[in-house]
């Protein structure tokens, strides 16, 4: 599996900014001003125009289809010059690194942006490749470790005719968002694996999320945000007690009492002893798991989004999740990052419901539903090549296989980390039907 393979990276709040594709100021000045190639290309010091902005920008917006289209003829160019060359024994560069496969890494970060052409040949992994890396990495929605990785490795070889022609086919995705979207209005990009709030034509909030594995996805769709259920009871799907419980309960008889997931026929609760877990009898029943933040699949909320495949989108009592770079994790519904942010936006016009109203239904530990005066409108998308007016361009792993082009996984490559929490096991709320 794909998850399998895939380690815990630390994320970054840069991974869910943005990079300028033009030349770092820095470089063409130290050139301007005659400074030798070696001196230059060897200083140690982070160049300070060479670090990533967060864009304000929706990826749903005007602004974003046009600079994609404009996007799609730069990407025309390039492949009419030939593209780029593959980089290999790469994935272990770091700085101070030295040899004929760093400047193969400068070539391949020029014909993108990612640093100056001036930045030429030189053989040091210096400063300069270790901030073009994080670059590319930001854009690729890698972890910006500005060390090259497999992973990284990779996105640098996908072809550039690829490239071009993802951004072809979700520009005429982007087109089909150019309607009136809302004032307020919330989009989930899922290859991202990223949630925006958008107020007046800019970005609010920006949250990373977990949203569907590859073989549990999330469905793109247009809804509205209706109701926030505070400290809620998790009633498992019938979809994850086949999946999921049964198994479980076979490996271990104390799972359910340890996950606080009680048994029902119709109101009267049984013991977990009482079930035959060897045969389908634990698919008669109803199960439902306590509220609680340190336990429950849901953590301390849930928002309601009326829709025909019975997902929603929800905190998580296993929040290690939102650092790791593979974020498919859910049976299709959507984990938000920092919910409580997201939903004092989403309750920002509903009378009574200010930030301190939140913490305090937050922290009474009881069942609470506030619904919004005005229910405001979500987007799930499947967008992954995008561009922004500062010049950014954007790629993502084609995770559900969408585009058609083929694009090689890059997300799956083990990439190194210096710590890595595991997570606790539990069930992920999810679709009912699947």
């Amino acid at each position: 599996m794909l998850i399998q393979a895939t380690t815990r990276a630390t994320l970054s709040l840069a991974l869910l900014g943005t990079v300028a594709l033009a030349a770092p100021a820095s470089a063409r000045e130290a050139a301007g001003a005659g400074y030798a190639q070696a001196e230059w290309a060897q200083d140690y010091a982070s160049p300070a125009a060479m670090q990533v902005q967060r864009s304000s920008t929706p990826i749903l917006s005007p602004q974003t289809v046009a600079t994609t289209e404009q996007m799609v003829e730069r990407y025309k160019e390039i492949v009419s010059r030939g593209g780029w060359k593959p980089v290999s024994g790469a994935d272990r560069l770091r700085i101070g690194a030295r040899g004929p496969v760093v400047g193969a890494v400068r070539q391949r970060l020029i014909v993108t942006g990612d640093i100056d052409p001036v930045a030429g040949n030189s053989g040091v992994y210096d400063s300069y490749v270790a901030a073009g890396v994080k670059r590319f990495q930001a854009r690729h929605g890698l972890s910006q470790t500005g060390t090259m990785s497999m992973a990284t490795q990779q996105a640098m070889n996908v072809p550039a005719d690829i490239r071009l022609r993802q951004l072809e086919i979700n520009a005429v995705r982007l087109r089909s968002y150019s309607g009136n979207l809302g004032n307020r209005f919330v989009i989930t990009n899922i290859p991202a694996a990223l949630v925006q709030t958008v107020e007046n034509g800019q970005v609010v909030t920006l949250h990373a999320a977990g949203v569907g594995k590859i073989d549990r996805q999330s469905p793109i769709m247009n809804t509205k945000a209706t109701q926030i259920n505070f400290n809620p009871f998790w009633t498992v799907p019938a979809s994850i007690v086949k999946k999921d419980l049964i198994p479980k309960m076979q490996k271990d008889p104390n799972y359910l009492t340890d996950n606080k997931i009680r048994i029902f026929t119709g109101e009267a609760e049984i013991q977990p002893s009482q079930v035959n877990w060897n045969s389908d009898e634990g698919t008669r029943y109803r199960y439902r798991q306590d509220s609680g933040a340190d336990f429950n699949s849901m953590g301390i909320v849930r928002i309601n989004i009326p829709n025909p495949y019975g997902v929603f989108m929800h905190d998580t009592n296993t929040k290690g999740v939102f650092g790791d770079d593979f974020r498919f994790i859910s049976s299709g519904c959507v984990r938000v990052q920092n919910v409580r942010e997201y939903i004092t936006w989403l309750l920002k016009d509903t009378p009574g419901w200010g930030r301190e109203q939140v913490e305090q239904a937050i922290e009474s530990g009881k069942r609470v539903d506030a619904t919004l005066s005005s229910p405001v409108p979500v987007y799930w998308t499947y967008i992954t090549a995008w561009a922004t007016p500062d010049g950014l361009v954007q790629f993502r792993d084609d995770i559900y296989k969408r585009d058609g082009v083929n694009v090689p996984s890059t997300i799956g490559a083990a990439t190194p980390v210096a710590s890595a929490e595991t997570a606790p096991q539990s069930f992920e709320p999810g679709d009912e039907e699947n």
